[in-house]
């Protein structure tokens, strides 16, 4: 059955931050869920020269190169995905700090 390209919308129902907790450009890892029926494990927030960004899970092939196991196919999706991984990032450091604070003030 043939249907047409991106006629249905792919939903994140689930998004998984882990903050890295050691110094370095790496920030967090990452599992996003889609439509509640597939996971891509190990998206990395990294900080670039330009800001926050995210890269998709790869592996290093046999030319040492490293190359993407799973990504979107187009921008649009890219930032989506990267878009709503930066919100959840945000969130959490915003979190941290509001538990930092309330610690600060209990002693």
């Amino acid at each position: 059955m043939k249907g047409e390209r991106g006629s249905n919308t792919m939903n994140i129902t689930d998004v998984r931050v882990r903050k890295i907790a050691k110094e370095g450009k790496m920030k967090a890892v990452v599992s996003i869920t889609l439509d509640d029926e597939f996971v891509v494990h190990d998206i990395k927030v990294i900080e670039g020269e330009k800001g926050l960004f995210i890269a998709m899970p790869s592996r290093k092939a046999t030319d040492g190169e490293y190359r993407d196991i799973a990504h979107p196919i187009n921008s649009q999706t890219r930032d989506r995905i990267q878009g709503l991984i930066l919100e959840k990032y945000q969130e959490l450091l915003a979190a941290e700090e509001a538990e930092e604070v309330e610690e600060a003030v209990a002693e």
